[in-house]
């Protein structure tokens, strides 16, 4: 992750400091959702650096209603908030019409909070609409004097979001989710090493890649991690990557053969 600011990481430390006994009370009294709502807005400017009168609006509608919080930086939409009170738990349904709207709009990213826990989704573009949570933040757990803490609140304050980190912290954790391990301990570079190795051990077995990637399939790696949309979409990242790493290999070799003609 980038280096945090010094004025961002002091701003960060003097919010939770802030905000954790608020809170606190406001869950103890049982606050509605339009405190709540309250709270996270002067949250998202006091923590998070945004701009709660041009960066924050409560006017962007949602097929005739309107939805809690919008971020909007530059006049671009970037993010919808769905706000609940403090004491309800938050379910994977008071997130869905955010969700439908932000997908219909081409918005990659929704909020889902209750002033404590704070859930980030990604929307994944399939048939039909999904999304995966990229980060959940209990507010009241985090330590000031802890660094992972606070680079956590970093990725959605607004200096992290113009420096792109939740999305370079999206794509690390899709690098190393089951579904990407999964489609590439089928590829054809990863069976031959494996297929190497296991010659090494046992000399006088003949082994081929495909004994050794139906073993994969069959007996090692889980039914759900192989099968579904997200399975089939890291698939074709691997594949894709693959491709391009040996368009990249052909090319090198066709250079050389031009230099080589040119100094005949």
């Amino acid at each position: 992750m980038a280096a945090i600011p010094k004025k961002v990481a002091e701003r960060l430390v003097a919010g939770l400091k802030r905000y954790q006994p608020i809170l606190a009370a406001a869950k103890a009294r049982d606050v509605g959702e339009a405190d709540t709502v309250t709270i996270i807005k002067d949250m998202l400017a006091d923590v998070f650096g945004y701009d709660k009168y041009s960066d924050v609006t409560s006017e962007h509608a949602i097929r005739g209603t309107y939805c809690d919080l919008a971020i909007k930086i530059d006049g671009h939409l970037q993010t919808l908030i769905e706000v609940k009170a403090i004491g309800l738990d938050l379910k994977e349904q008071h997130v869905k019409q955010a969700i439908d709207y932000a997908a219909n709009q081409g918005v990659d990213w929704v909020l889902l909070s209750n002033g404590i826990t704070w859930r980030v989704y990604h929307l994944i573009f399939a048939k039909p609409i999904d999304q995966e949570i990229v980060l959940e933040i209990d507010f009241c757990a985090l330590n000031p004097r802890v660094q992972g803490d606070i680079e956590l609140l970093y990725l959605w304050c607004k200096e992290g979001w113009q420096r792109s980190v939740l999305g370079e912290y999206h794509t690390q954790r899709q690098a190393l989710s089951r579904f990407f391990i999964g489609a590439m301990l089928q590829t054809d570079v990863v069976l031959d090493v494996i297929r190497r190795e296991l010659r090494r051990i046992s000399p006088n077995v003949r082994i081929d890649s495909a004994q050794i990637k139906d073993v994969l399939i069959n007996e090692v790696i889980k039914r759900d991690v192989l099968e579904g949309d997200k399975a089939d979409e890291a698939r074709k990242k691997v594949a894709k990557s693959a491709n391009k790493m040996l368009r990249s290999v052909a090319v090198k070799p066709a250079q050389a053969g031009v230099v080589a003609a040119e100094t005949l």
